[in-house]
């Protein structure tokens, strides 16, 4: 199963952490192999950046996102557009 999840990055032991968002195998490690990057998240700056078309292709075909990347993508009204993908096909 595949899940979208922060991955930290930066410096060791540094409390001002920047994430990645990734798409990963929920049996890696949180700083294992990732699938693909699909944004970042700086909470000190408060700053993201999101690929929202591999962030749905993603979602489409079933993957996971944690609580916190869930929190982060419905503030950049991800979930919106998915809603409205789907209605298309339907």
């Amino acid at each position: 199963m595949v899940k979208l999840r922060l991955k930290r990055c930066g410096r060791k032991q540094r409390a001002t952490a920047i994430y990645r968002i990734v798409a990963i195998d929920v049996r890696c490690r949180r700083e294992g192999r990732d699938l693909r990057k699909v944004g970042f998240y700086d909470p000190i700056n408060n700053q993201t950046h999101l690929n929202v078309p591999a962030i749905l292709s993603f979602l489409e075909r079933g993957a996971q996102p944690t609580g916190t990347v869930h929190d982060i993508s419905k503030k950049a009204g991800v979930f919106t557009q998915l809603s409205l993908n789907q209605t298309k096909f339907y």
